[in-house]
């Protein structure tokens, strides 16, 4: 299968022996490379300079004297947060190291790294997958999602896809004058991912314009499942069955991670006898069933019972997944 998620940097990093991910320089200078950090024309000698020198040798120290001779003071911000997500990445043995540290902290990495981080260690999971479902189901794992209900079917898009293309903003300065103009603009086309056509997604993987179907049992719903395993899988080593469910069953119902902000605050509250207001449930978009493999794992008052999972919209419909959840929340006898 072609290569997917080539703008994430999975090409530029090595693999260990042990399969985690390991930093080089060119996956630094993609960092160095955005638009945060790259000059403009309007830069000062002092910051290409040092733009340069970064490029040239991207572990190089950098000291606060050559960060105060910038000029514009944002780009003087600019460097001094990637530097320091720079100096975090490579005080890590690996780049998974790294991803789990930052929840086990208190430490400032701008949210668009820390999902960047997420893709490109999804990206290295799912290496070869031939499943195009696999890739768009992980891509809750880093990308906000807004959701629909229609008619009892749970369709869920890429937010910034949907609210640029509402706005008319994926045709930029053209698109607005056309739109001041009465010109008809051409609309995005968003399609459902089935099994018959899940090949598409490697065909328009960037462009964030397919659609998941996460109803109960759809192939979409599985192939989040199997995301879910590999992800425990590959932080853990654990091995695990990830199922849906219609509900969780009382006798069984000893221990639940929240995928979500929200998915955690109701089963929480309904785990500990509380009430959550029918409306309010509707937004449970998901309920899975976690098994594990070898009960040994698990910390003994767990042996024999599953962990159950919850995924819930948030008031505003949309959903923004945290992996990490799953990270430090499973009740492992030892976390890897």
């Amino acid at each position: 299968m072609p290569g997917f998620w080539q703008s994430c940097g999975y090409d530029l990093l090595r693999k260990g022996a042990d399969g985690r991910l390991l930093v080089t320089d060119d996956y630094l200078r993609l960092y160095y490379a955005r638009p945060e950090l790259a000059p403009l024309p309007e830069s000062c000698d002092a910051e290409r300079a040092l733009h340069a020198a970064l490029m040239a040798a991207p572990r190089r120290a950098v000291s606060e004297a050559e960060i105060e001779a910038l000029a514009d003071p944002d780009a003087q911000e600019n460097f001094r947060v990637v530097l320091r997500f720079r100096d975090q990445l490579l005080a890590a043995p690996t780049l998974e190291a790294f991803y789990a540290g930052l929840f086990q902290r208190d430490v400032a990495v701008p949210p668009d790294f820390v999902a960047d981080t997420a893709q490109v260690i999804l990206r290295g999971i799912l290496d070869g997958v031939e499943d195009g479902l696999d890739a768009r189901a992980a891509e809750l794992f880093f990308r906000q999602q807004r959701v629909t209900v229609t008619e009892g079917q749970i369709m869920l898009a890429d937010a910034e896809t949907v609210d640029m293309h509402a706005t008319g903003g994926a045709l930029g300065d053209i698109g607005r004058l056309l739109r001041e103009g009465q010109v008809p603009q051409r609309t995005v086309d968003l399609d459902v991912l089935d099994q018959d056509n899940a090949v598409e997604y490697f065909r328009r993987d960037e462009r964030r314009d397919t659609v998941l179907n996460l109803n109960f049992g759809r192939p979409g719903c599985l192939a989040l499942c199997r995301v879910i395993e590999r992800w425990i899988a590959h932080f853990h080593g654990v091995r695990v069955t990830v199922k849906p469910v219609r509900e969780i069953p009382h006798d069984e119902w000893k221990w639940h991670v929240g995928l979500d902000a929200e998915a955690t605050a109701m089963l929480n509250e309904i785990y500990n006898g509380g009430e959550v207001e029918g409306e309010r449930m509707k937004r449970v978009i998901g309920l899975f069933r976690t098994d594990f493999r070898d009960p040994a794992v698990l910390r003994p008052e767990m042996a024999g019972f599953p962990v159950f999972l919850g995924l819930a919209t948030a008031p505003d419909g949309t959903l923004r997944m945290k992996p990490q959840n799953l990270l430090v929340n499973l009740p492992l006898a030892r976390r890897a």
